[in-house]
């Protein structure tokens, strides 16, 4: 086989994995307001690719998919497999290409961020959708170890991007050591060049600190991240230390990272409770950049001018997530692009 690499989320890909927000999920008391979201998101992927999208009732996906034509059916597969959440990105499959780029797709056990939400279902919906026969590559079953997708962001040439209060966290892979699971990530992702980032939190969140909320990997040796200047912010400490980190990190060539800030979204909150909201949460498609707003103009305006800078060639299109970050994910957590599926 010819050598495996972890390709960027910026390199083209065909689909992009999703899963239907239904009536047995946490999303029964207000299933029509993110219904409606997750309808502009399918609309979005199905202009610049394909989209699959999975949930128990086909009949139900397809009729809500299809009812205001926004969504290009010919560029949807809808199928049926029981869920028990919406995001696809924590237990969709990570996929590895080789120099022709055929997909191998790595199967990590998903149990629901450490053992705090039901995952008996999402678990099992990547080695159904293969043995389904909706999925092209080789399969590789790596249920032995916790792994979610917006744990990790990987530039394509071998550096991976990780943050170590997600991957040391108990209830995950407790018995290995951060050495053990550094080495491990680098033999299975076929990586050389990881950044482990010890800094960095967002209120609300219940991945404990996925990377994909703060710092992601663009192209040019870029990192687009969370950036804080409001002292009497919560985050205001903790996102400076990131943020140094993020200065003091180097490419594997020996270079500075150029640094993007985006704006800290002012405090959204669902009956008390502070909401993880983040501009980082962005979806990358062929030639555009999907990307979550929260009806906070000066700031969603600001994010997409930044968005801009690390995307010159990409059209920024926007979706008002607010509806998703009441259940404490954002775009890029219900989304997972599976590259060589055509």
């Amino acid at each position: 086989m010819d050598k495996l690499r972890l390709p960027a989320e910026w390199e083209p890909c065909d689909t992009v994995l999703l899963a239907w927000p239904h009536a047995a999920t946490d999303w029964s008391y207000m299933l029509d307001e993110v219904q409606k979201c997750f309808i502009e998101i399918v609309a979005a992927v199905s202009r610049h690719g394909n989209a699959m999208v999975v949930g128990p009732d086909r009949n139900e996906i397809h009729e809500a998919l299809s009812r205001n034509g926004l969504v290009d059916m010919t560029r949807v597969t809808i199928v049926g497999i029981d869920t028990n959440d919406t995001w696809a990105r924590d237990f969709g499959p990570v996929t590895l290409v080789d120099r022709d780029g055929h997909p191998t797709l790595l199967d990590f056990r998903f149990n629901g961020w450490g053992l705090k939400f039901a995952a008996n279902h999402d678990n099992l919906v990547t080695m159904r959708l293969q043995s389904l026969g909706h999925l092209k590559g080789t399969y590789v079953n790596r249920r032995g170890f916790v792994l979610e997708g917006g744990s990790i962001e990987s530039d394509g040439h071998g550096t991976l991007l990780t943050t170590s209060t997600c991957l040391l966290s108990p209830n995950r892979n407790d018995e290995m050591t951060r050495d053990q699971i550094g080495q491990y990530l680098k033999r299975e992702l076929h990586v050389d060049h990881l950044l482990w980032l010890d800094h960095g939190f967002l209120e609300g969140d219940d991945t404990d600190s996925h990377v994909d909320t703060l710092a992601r990997l663009a192209p040019g040796d870029t990192i687009i991240y969370v950036r804080c200047d409001n002292p009497s912010d919560v985050h205001y400490d903790e996102l400076k230390a990131m943020e140094e980190e993020l200065r003091n990190f180097r490419t594997s060539r020996g270079n500075p990272f150029n640094l993007i800030g985006l704006p800290m979204v002012d405090p959204i909150e669902d009956d008390g409770e502070r909401l993880p909201a983040t501009y980082a949460n962005f979806l990358i498609l062929n030639d555009a950049v999907l990307m979550p707003v929260y009806n906070q103009p000066a700031n969603d305006d600001l994010a997409v001018k930044m968005m801009k800078i690390a995307f010159p060639d990409h059209t920024i299109e926007t979706v008002d997530c607010r509806a998703l970050i009441r259940q404490h994910g954002s775009l890029h957590c219900m989304t997972m692009q599976i590259p060589g599926q055509r």
